[in-house]
């Protein structure tokens, strides 16, 4: 009973939100649905379904209809006629191949001639597909998709079965967001168009894997890593619009399932292979991102602008920082400044010369980023300046805990935090495997990771070194160690002890992996290991000095020490923190032009991320004077 659901969207679509489009978006979907359909009405030349029949001929007039409405153009005479044709081979009983055939391609050429946007601009977040359809589409359509859910009893028609992979083959994910977009009048489906698109097209990717079970989706990822040329020919907008049933009558019914099962759960894998060794995807995401603010489309635009910088260039960022960093940090401060320019609502021309200055910068990478430029040398700097760089926050933050430890007289905390740090490295290695062979790690990720990872490391140093700061007086730390370390330290303390080792080292190796991951494909292996093994070794020497000195240092200045590392670490985290929020699109962005920029110090020359170093700054030093004042008052009362 499916056709029983349009029919009076067929007949019934209002509403001036919906009047410039839907015409040529109604007939669509009627003609999507009777090439769907039309077998449940006839077969080998005979009427099987009176009432089913009946609607392919009154769908077959309205699309007509309302083709011969729309705006008069050179390609419209030639519509009414296909549509005519149409309604005659109906008439005539025609096979269920050829009225598909018919009304697929004059569904093709009604979307040429008159657009309607055919492909999300961004690859869709499947998991949000599924959080969605839970919450509004499970109740009906059931969990699994086969339209058993608990409100689906006494609906008339019945809900459609996702499940079923006789309908599912001829239908395309742009037919099922065309029905989340306009709903189904008559029924009980509504619209969704309150929903932003990019939500519209996750519901619209998720109820269409449905009848492709995940178990096909390795086999599907294997065809598709696999075959270059196919990776090619089925971009995003092509997956969008192909059925499962044309698929496979390109590659065979089989590797169609298997595809179908893959990209449907994975859309973000056709952006990968368009974007990979070049920056084309960035460029297209700029260019579609100037058009929509053209057109006043603020919001979209800032999404495609994200979109360049997280799907386009962050992918190469790892390669380009290695051989060319000052290019690297002038693209990003380029992109970054696009970005704040569209949410101050800058001029158009204004908007389109930042645009211009990017596509020059990619120009400049893209020359930087050829294979011709990989050599043994600086494959080699790359890997040594990554992992010294990464590791060595790393480094200090653990040996100072293992410091403070071992002069507290309290190593039985010490396999808390080695379990930490080991642990760390394990769920990095996992990481790797995981990027490698199971997903693909977007920016948006990697950037968050680091974000929340930063954040919550220097949020927890903070209050460490304020700690230790205030134990740096000797006297101070004996009555400390008298009255209350035998307690402080217990149990829920030392998990602390392996959260904190675990997130601050977790976070550097999840980047120097993807760092070494991207280094690594472009050859020179030998020159990658060479360098990460000199930088273990710098590491190591640190730590052994690091602790050898810390052992000879009085109680009092080693805190005094320590609580100086770790609130420098701390406003460099911050400020490292919010950096990658900035770039996963979870702050705002204000430059602050003058300004240098320094990784090392977690300085970016943008208002939030000073402002955050500076509240830390604040917080620091206000424990600071505050454990002074202390011990001012504690000494006058022991005097």
């Amino acid at each position: 009973m499916l056709t029983a659901l349009v029919g009076g969207v067929a007949l019934g679509l209002a509403g001036p939100a919906l009047a410039q489009t839907a015409p040529a978006q109604t007939a669509w979907r009627l003609l999507d649905y009777i090439a769907v359909d039309y077998p449940e009405a006839v077969a080998d030349g005979k009427i099987t379904n009176a009432g089913e029949y009946a609607e392919m001929q009154e769908f077959s007039a309205t699309a007509a209809k309302l083709i011969g409405e729309l705006p008069a153009s050179s390609a419209r005479t030639g519509l009414e006629r296909q549509a005519g044709d149409l309604q005659r081979i109906i008439a005539a009983k025609a096979s269920a191949p050829a009225i598909a055939t018919a009304a697929r391609g004059l569904a093709a050429d009604l979307i040429k001639a008159y657009p309607v946007p055919l492909a999300p601009t961004i690859a869709p977040d499947v998991a949000r597909g599924k959080t969605l359809y839970a919450q509004q589409c499970a109740s009906c359509h059931g969990a699994s998709g086969k339209g058993d859910g608990p409100q689906a009893r006494g609906l008339d028609p019945a809900p459609i079965a996702f499940a079923d992979e006789a309908r599912a083959r001829e239908r395309s994910v742009f037919a099922l967001y065309q029905v989340l977009e306009q709903g189904l009048d008559g029924t009980s489906m509504a619209s969704f168009a309150e929903l932003p698109p990019q939500d519209r097209w996750a519901l619209a990717f998720y109820a269409g894997s449905f009848a492709y079970p995940e178990s096909e989706a390795k086999a599907g990822k294997t065809l598709w890593d696999g075959d270059a040329d196919l990776r090619q020919r089925l971009d995003l907008e092509k997956l969008v619009g192909t059925t499962p049933a044309a698929l496979a009558a390109q590659v065979g019914e089989d590797k169609a399932r298997q595809l179908t099962a893959y990209l449907r759960r994975h859309p973000e894998a056709t952006v990968a292979a368009e974007a990979a060794g070049t920056l084309t995807l960035a460029r297209a995401r700029l260019d579609a991102a100037l058009a929509a603010y053209g057109r006043g489309e603020r919001k979209t635009a800032t999404d495609l602008a994200l979109s360049a910088y997280l799907d386009g260039f962050e992918p190469v960022e790892a390669v380009l920082s290695a051989r060319d960093n000052t290019l690297m940090v002038r693209i990003e401060g380029a992109m970054a400044d696009l970005r704040a320019g569209i949410a101050k609502s800058e001029p158009v021309e204004t908007v389109k010369e930042r645009v211009a200055t990017l596509d020059g910068l990619f120009a400049d990478a893209e020359t930087a980023l050829a294979p011709s430029e990989a050599s043994a040398t600086s494959s080699f700097v790359a890997a040594f300046t990554i992992l010294a760089r990464e590791g060595l926050e790393a480094l200090l933050i653990v040996v100072a805990m293992i410091a403070f430890l071992s002069k507290a007289d309290r190593r039985d905390m010490l396999p808390y935090v080695h379990g930490g740090w080991i642990a760390a490295l394990v769920a990095g290695a996992a990481t790797w495997a995981a990027a490698t062979w199971l997903i693909a790690i977007s920016g948006a990720s990697r950037e968050l990771t680091e974000g929340f990872g930063g954040v919550f490391a220097a949020i927890v140093l903070l209050w460490v070194g304020i700690w230790m700061h205030g134990k740096s007086n000797a006297d101070a730390w004996q009555r400390y160690i008298r009255d209350k370390l035998s307690k402080a330290l217990n149990r829920r303390s030392a998990w602390f002890l392996f959260l904190l080792a675990f997130v601050v080292v977790y976070r550097e190796v999840f980047e120097t992996i993807l760092f070494y991951a991207a280094i690594w494909g472009q050859g020179n292996g030998g020159a990658v290991i060479a360098g990460a093994l000199a930088a273990v070794a710098l590491l190591a020497v640190i730590a052994v000095v690091m602790m050898r000195y810390s052992r000879t240092l009085p109680i009092g200045t080693f805190f005094a020490y320590s609580s100086a590392l770790i609130a420098i670490l701390a406003v460099v985290l911050i400020g490292k923190g919010s950096a990658a929020l900035q770039e996963a699109g979870y702050l705002p962005v204000t430059p602050w032009p003058g300004l240098p920029r320094s990784e090392l110090l977690g300085i970016y020359p943008t208002h939030e991320t000073i402002g955050a170093q500076l509240v830390m700054v604040v917080l620091l030093v206000a424990g600071f004077l505050w454990n002074r004042r202390s011990a001012i008052r504690a000494g006058r009362a022991a005097a």
